[in-house]
Order: structure tokens, then sequence, then C-alpha cells
């Protein structure tokens, strides 16, 4: 019988040699179920990889992150990689996928590295930041990234001082979540800083890995220390004992975002490009929140004392108008002066002469 033989099709092979791509990304949390793909919810990975797919058909796209965020979590510097076969260069892979990702999901940078570097496997660490807005009155502007908790001052040294205490390796087993499927709950927080910018309560943690839902919990017990619901001793009990079920309170997941990540520089390098200026770390500074980030006029944070600009004059609407925004600067007048000079409307109006009703 006479040999067969087969010639593969030129359309079936790639032209180009498979490259490994990292991706540092953003994401608003709100709209996802997570990092992970899920059956049913959108997710972010399912997303970013349809996108993958639809720039570089050649093969199917797996797109691994250094960190699986829940559902509602934000990322600030998210780190993914994926192996791509087409002929589109390192460097334009973030214009090309922010032009077929939703707004809710941006490249920041992204870079070719080699075969062996791994995004989950080659991170020396993870950083998650949380924000609580501990103020009287909700702000508008903070609501998205931020937990609005005001009960009363939350006391910012008993949180920090119970935080120092979990430094080190543990066992985190009272803030794992069920469904883990990690073999073990130990493992080691490198770092950990809370500061108070005046409202807002910034919490950062670093941790060679972070278990199940660990922020979210950890961080429903801090604040139930820092309303005094909760001493630092049995604090100290729960998380030390692994007692999983006096842990019930979860912080809100839209105030956590994972804001850093790094890799050791021995074992494999960083991807070159994407890290810059920040030796082996990618991480977001904290953002102090200056009063001209927000009008003052929608802020009710900013107090409006003597200094105040003009009521509005006139008939009928306006003079209401006018007796309202004195109610308001009457009651923001006890937070202090206003940091600026009284500013005057040109658009103010004039009081006008009663026409003669005729006879």
């Amino acid at each position: 019988m006479p040999a067969a033989f087969f010639m593969a099709s030129p359309s079936s092979a790639p032209a180009h040699p498979t490259r490994r791509i990292a991706l540092c990304l953003q994401y608003d949390g709100a709209a996802f179920c997570g990092w992970q793909r899920q059956p049913r919810d959108p997710s972010v990975q399912e997303t970013l990889e349809a996108a993958i797919e639809a720039l570089d058909p050649h093969r199917p796209a797996l797109a691994v992150a250094a960190g699986r965020t829940d559902s509602g979590v934000h990322a600030a510097a998210q780190v993914v990689h994926f192996d791509a076969a087409g002929p589109i260069p390192a460097g334009r892979w973030a214009k090309a996928l922010n032009g077929r990702l939703p707004p809710s999901i941006r490249v920041r940078a992204a870079a070719e590295v080699p075969s062996n570097w791994h995004a989950c496997h080659s991170a020396r660490y993870r950083r998650y930041r949380y924000t609580i807005h501990n103020g009287r009155a909700p702000n508008l502007f903070l609501a998205p990234w931020s937990w609005h908790r005001y009960r009363h001052r939350l006391d910012e040294s008993a949180m920090a001082s119970a935080l120092r205490e979990m430094l080190g390796h543990h066992d985190f087993a009272a803030f794992e979540r069920a469904g883990s499927s990690r073999s073990h709950s130990r493992t080691t927080l490198q770092e950990v800083s809370l500061e108070r910018h005046g409202d807002l309560l910034v919490t950062e943690l670093q941790a060679s890995g972070f278990l199940y839902g660990m922020v979210r919990l950890l961080m429903g017990q801090l604040v139930a220390l820092g309303e005094g619901r909760l001493s630092q001793s049995e604090l100290r009990r729960r998380w030390s004992t692994g007692d999983r079920a006096s842990v019930k309170e979860a912080a809100h997941p839209r105030a956590c975002a994972c804001c850093g990540w790094a890799t050791d520089r021995r074992s494999s390098p960083e991807p070159p490009g994407m890290i810059a200026n920040r030796g082996f770390s990618w991480q977001v500074p904290i953002r102090r929140i200056p009063p001209a980030d927000i009008p003052p006029a929608l802020d009710p944070q900013v107090s409006h004392g003597a200094a105040a600009p003009p009521l509005l004059l006139g008939r009928g609407r306006n003079r209401r108008r006018g007796r309202f925004e004195h109610s308001v600067r009457s009651n923001l007048a006890g937070m202090g002066p206003h940091p600026g000079p009284p500013v005057i409307s040109p658009l103010t109006p004039r009081r006008l002469p009663r026409r003669r009703q005729p006879l």
C-alpha cells in the first residue's frame, strides 16, 4: 500500500513564534463577579480573554493573574500574563486591548517577558489597600472607592496596634471564607500600615499571599475593634486560635483594591517598561485628596464660615433659594473658616423695582 502523505495547511500554523505578554491592569470591580471566570456572571478574566482572542485568533487565550480578586473588589495594579502568537508587538498590546475592553477595564502597560515568567508563581508579594470613609456625611465622590462607615470616630490607634500583632507567618484560618481551594491557611503578613487622612482611614496589607476573603474579613474585625464592639484581646484570640465561627462580619468589597505586586529579581526579572522607577515593585501611592479635587459647593466636608458668598436676592423663587442657602451655611458655619477668599458670583440677581399695577 502506498504511503500517504499529509501536509498541514499553511493557515493552521501560526506565522509568528509564541511570546509571553505581561499586562498591568486596572479595573472597577463593581460590574464583575471577581477575576476568575464564572459560568453565569461576567468576570474580568472572561472579558479580557475575549478581547485577546479577537486580536490574536491563532490560539485560545488563557489569562493568568497574580491574584484572584473577589466580587466587587477593584484593582489598581493587577498583573496578568498570556501567550500570544500573532504579529502585534508587545508594546502595542495595551492600546489594542483598550480599544476592545469596556471602560471599566484599562490596561496600563504591556511588555514581553521570558517564557518561564509567571504572573502568580513569580510574584513575591501582593498588596491590598482598604479605604474607610469615617465622616459624618456621605460623600458622593468617594462612595465608589470607599466604605462609608460612621457610628463614631474609629480608634485608629487600637486598630493599628492589632494589625502589628499579626505581622509574620501565621495560620489565618479565622479570616478564610468557605470554598477555598488552598490546602492550608498559613501565610506571611510582611507589612501593614494604617493612616488617617482627615475622614479617610487607609489600611494597606502586604503578604506573600492572601486567603479567600481574608482582607474583607480582617477589616470587618478591625472596624468592630475601632468602634469599641470588640476588644483587642478577643480579636487576638480569634485569629490566633482560628475561631472562624466568631468572625461573622465582612467589610464592603468596593473599598478594597489590589494595589501592589512584585517579583524576585533573582529568580524572574520583572517585565521591562512595566515597572518604572520603582525598583522591583509596582504600587499605587496613597492619594491625599486636596480640597481642590472636589468642588467646594458640592462637598459637605468643606466649611463655609463668616466669609461666605452673599445670599441670592430677588423675588419669589430666588428669595426662597437664598433662604435655603443661608440655612445650609448656618449648619456648616461651626466647622471652621472657609479655606479660600469669598467668591462673588457675577450672576447674582439684582433687586428689581416693583412694577405698578394698572388701576
